[in-house]
């Protein structure tokens, strides 16, 4: 029986007393069968393959129960949101909120857990299982700057000189984003010149430090401590061998004399250390003298997809570094600290440094705090520039992915929902202005 029939099926009975009183009509409704008309809903099961839909019904012999809600997944999300933007004036957030570690530190007093084993980091050693991963590393990092400098000679790259924003393509974009110098005189445009590598990969840099678990670097030691790259001290840390940036290597756990006090184990009966195994090559950089331009479009193509391999190779394995050597980064600058807790130099001039004294305020650190990924506008199609009214409608991507697609490079599956692929752009304004 069809559903738009049951107005058509009551059937009511009026009974009149004898003294003249009506009593209330008795109605009686026809309940319609859920299995007719489902056209609709096999249509929906044929066509979405990707979405799933699960609806049960009951039959009109069941017990009654709650109704279920119909469950619908998505393996792939859409649209996603970009990394919130801090001011200077704003204190980054901790990776766990306070309240979570304070409620984990309860559990575990309430609980009375046993102490976990201290890993190899902390008392010294380094963790052989991951000596390859870090070789990995650095090498993924070389071959990253080594291939941007030849993309850059086919792949323009435009930089504000006012601000520290970019832009992957040939003309810069047009939109009045710009929060440098006199901006307010400018009217918020941008002043577009030449980039360089610099500008795509944030030189972030550290003190090297000999002993990971020596004392805190002073504020007067500063400079006399060399600075490297941020990725390449935490590599050092966990294996790699560099002659220019020696370190200490113990063979065996160090003694804990106290708190933060402790002295190294006698190493002398030990026997003399075998040789070991050849160690994977270390890479070296081009110099920009000796940078040739690809010879043609297929080998810019198998760069690019070379470069982006790397990338994400240099990420992975540097997010499972830093689970193992703790990395600190200052809540209100960008200085990153490679070791169990952050040096003691007063060079902080974030917001308010002056209230702390110039020191830094040290919190764990994530991947991109020591991997910074500098996001630009996503360029659709290299021969239109983008419109300013159609802003909303535009994705981004961090810098070197966008080069690398420019080039010629498949898009990654976990940066297509920032890049707004499944977003139409309006072929004009008026058309723009008649979305909701």
């Amino acid at each position: 029986m069809d559903c738009g029939c049951l107005h058509s099926q009551l059937s009511t009975t009026v009974l009149v007393h004898s003294k003249g009183r009506i009593q209330p009509p008795k109605v009686r409704i026809l309940r319609c069968n859920p299995q007719y008309n489902l056209s609709s809903l096999d249509s929906l099961q044929q066509s979405c393959s990707r979405v799933a839909v699960k609806l049960k019904f009951r039959s009109p012999s069941e017990k009654l129960r709650p109704v279920q809600a119909a469950d619908i997944r998505c393996d792939h999300p859409q649209n996603a949101d970009l990394p919130r933007y801090y001011s200077r004036k704003e204190k980054k957030p901790f990776p766990i909120p306070i309240v979570e570690l304070r409620r984990a530190a309860r559990e575990r007093m309430k609980n009375r857990l046993p102490k976990r084993r201290v890993p190899p980091p902390k008392i010294g050693l380094v963790i052989k299982g991951l000596v390859p991963l870090a070789y990995n590393v650095f090498n993924a990092r070389i071959i990253v700057i080594n291939n941007l400098k030849r993309l850059l000679k086919v792949v323009p790259v435009n930089g504000c000189k006012w601000c520290n924003e970019i832009h992957v393509g040939p003309v810069g974009h047009p939109f009045k984003s710009c929060r440098g110098s006199q901006a307010s005189k400018r009217k918020g445009h941008h002043e577009w010149g030449k980039a360089v590598l610099e500008d795509i990969m944030v030189p972030l840099e550290s003190y090297h430090l000999y002993d990971r678990l020596g004392k805190r670097i002073s504020h007067e030691e500063r400079f006399s401590i060399p600075r490297i790259p941020a990725v390449v001290e935490l590599c050092i840390q966990a294996g790699v061998d560099i002659p220019e940036y020696p370190t200490k290597r113990r063979r065996k756990p160090i003694i804990w004399t106290g708190k933060n006090e402790f002295v190294d184990a006698d190493e002398s009966e030990l026997p003399d250390p075998e040789p070991e195994s050849p160690k994977p090559p270390i890479l070296t950089e081009i110099p920009d003298v000796d940078v040739e331009l690809p010879s043609s479009a297929e080998e810019t193509v198998l760069l690019a997809e070379e470069t982006l391999e790397a990338w994400e190779r240099m990420r992975v394995g540097a997010n499972r570094l830093m689970k193992m050597y703790p990395v600190r980064v200052c809540g209100y600058c960008p200085e990153v600290h490679v070791g169990p807790s952050g040096h003691k130099a007063q060079n902080c001039g974030a917001h308010k440094h002056q209230q702390r004294n110039g020191q830094h305020g040290w919190q764990t650190a994530v991947l991109d705090d020591l991997i910074p990924p500098r996001y630009v506008w996503h360029v659709p199609d290299v021969n239109q520039s983008l419109q300013r009214e159609l802003r909303s409608f535009y994705g981004q991507a961090p810098a070197v992915v966008e080069v690398c697609v420019q080039a010629g490079a498949e898009v990654p599956e976990q940066y297509k929902p920032t890049m707004r692929f499944d977003v139409g752009i309006p072929s004009s304004i008026k058309e723009a202005e008649m979305v909701v």
